[in-house]
């Protein structure tokens, strides 16, 4: 069911229920072996359940927007039940806000996204993650 359809039949709190149920369970497959990739919505981080297990069993990269580009990717989007609202800079604006710190509690990484093609935010999230492997562990 695209999650439009769902914000509006069952609202955003159930949503988030089943969110956070199912990043409890991916994260415990992959803190036991089995690697995933996880993209995840921009509310994930929400919950602190989310936050936890994100931060905990596994390895969080940000990509980072400013509000704006973010409004240049989504102006004509219509399936993201929060930005149907008069005023969707106002509102990205006020997500921003209010995730972004969070978002920095939980990533390990952070990437600012700006306008490099999907090819290289790959090439920089995977030398953050080789960057990450040769350094020392924290003491």
């Amino acid at each position: 069911m695209p999650i439009r359809l769902f914000f509006e039949q069952h609202g955003e709190e159930l949503f988030r229920d089943h969110e956070e149920a199912v990043i409890d369970e991916l994260t415990a497959q992959s803190e036991v072996g089995s690697p995933l990739v996880i993209a995840t919505g921009g509310g994930v981080v929400l919950r602190a359940a989310n936050r936890r297990h994100l931060r905990e069993r596994s390895k969080v990269i940000y990509l980072r927007s400013t509000p704006e580009e973010l409004f240049r990717r989504l102006r004509h989007d219509t399936q993201r039940p929060l930005l149907q609202v008069k005023d969707p800079m106002a509102k990205l604006r006020e997500l921003y806000e209010q995730r972004h710190p969070l978002y920095e509690e939980t990533a390990h990484h952070c990437i600012d996204t700006g306008r490099p093609s999907v090819g290289a935010l790959v090439n920089m999230i995977v030398a953050q993650l080789g960057l990450a492997e040769l350094s020392p562990p924290e003491a």
